[in-house]
């Protein structure tokens, strides 16, 4: 049976952009006959907030997108919250540590963008990391250890990946794409990439399908899934809903939260259908509910590009108007 899955973070009110995401994830699932599951990825507690959790519920549910699993639905990979799944965190790092793949790292962030000559990594997780406390001795380590409680970070061993994404096609990783990576902050936050590979892995996940901006972290994810000798599910990539500025959809463009949506009047078969023809799914921006998209969806009838949105279009889209 496919299995896939939405995850949101809790950190902000869900958007047409976290909206369109989901739609998508949902329609890939549900026109499988497979298995869709909800989770919270609530790890980073700092930014998280737990009143927002109910938030994202609501909205699922406004645009009717039920879920199998999940908050209020319960099932047998549980709990589907992040921060109740610590313990396996930990024991995936274990895990890696007996492997020997892990490696305590001792610098700074500021010392890291200080590095001459660095080239940008990862949209998300900044410079590439040169390997600099790979390389110290255990009396190095020792000693640093006594001023800075250090990051653990995954060693990576040269790999490369050809991956055949359900949306972008095929795409390329080179050697040691950004370098080897953080899987638990000196704080003691676990990271994105090893939450999400443990938990995907646990709930036997097979289709993930998500946002572009998170294509690049694709390969240190099958990285991690190498190492552990799980089997990785299909990705797909989906283009992102972008602003007039050309930056990715999110607060700084106005209140587009579904919340405030729906306060205004406008119905969810609005929403789901504007989003549907800005995927590529229909041919013009008509009130539909997302079950109607469901007979027919394929990931090839998704828009490979990504859409502008303006505030024409936003008025059009409050103005009930097509």
């Amino acid at each position: 049976m496919i299995r896939g899955r939405f995850a949101p973070t809790p950190s902000g009110t869900m958007h047409l952009g976290n909206a369109k995401i989901a739609l998508l994830s949902w329609l890939q699932v549900r026109a499988a006959n497979g298995a869709f599951v909800l989770r919270i990825e609530d790890i980073d507690l700092q930014r998280s907030k737990p009143e927002l959790v109910e938030q994202i519920i609501a909205d699922m549910k406004w645009l009717g997108l039920n879920w199998d699993e999940g908050p209020g639905q319960g099932g047998n990979y549980g709990p589907y919250t992040q921060s109740e799944r610590l313990d396996r965190y930990e024991q995936a790092l274990q895990e890696l540590e007996h492997k020997g793949r892990l490696y305590p790292c001792y610098c700074s962030r500021a010392e890291l963008l200080q590095i001459a000559g660095a080239p940008h990594g990862l949209a998300s997780e900044g410079p590439v990391y040169p390997g600099t406390c790979r390389k110290l001795t255990p009396q190095e380590r020792e000693e640093r250890a006594l001023y800075k409680r250090p990051s653990i970070r995954f060693a990576l061993q040269d790999e490369q990946y050809e991956v055949q994404d359900g949306i972008a096609g095929v795409q390329l990783f080179p050697e040691a794409s950004g370098g080897d990576f953080i899987v638990k902050r000196a704080d003691g936050m676990y990271s994105y990439q090893l939450a999400v590979t443990v938990d995907d892995a646990a709930m036997g996940i097979t289709h993930v399908l998500r946002g572009s901006d998170l294509l690049d972290s694709t390969p240190r994810q099958l990285a991690l899934y190498e190492a552990f000798g799980w089997p990785p599910p299909q990705f797909a990539h989906a283009p992102l809903l972008m602003g007039e500025d050309g930056r990715r959809l999110a607060k700084r463009h106005g209140d587009l939260s579904l919340v405030q949506l729906r306060r205004s009047g406008l119905p969810a078969e609005r929403v789901i259908g504007w989003l549907a023809y800005i995927s590529g799914l229909i041919d013009r921006p008509e009130p539909v509910q997302a079950s109607e998209l469901v007979t027919g969806f394929t990931l090839d009838l998704i828009s490979k590009s990504p859409f502008t949105l303006t505030s024409q279009m936003v008025q059009q889209l409050l103005a009930h108007t097509p």
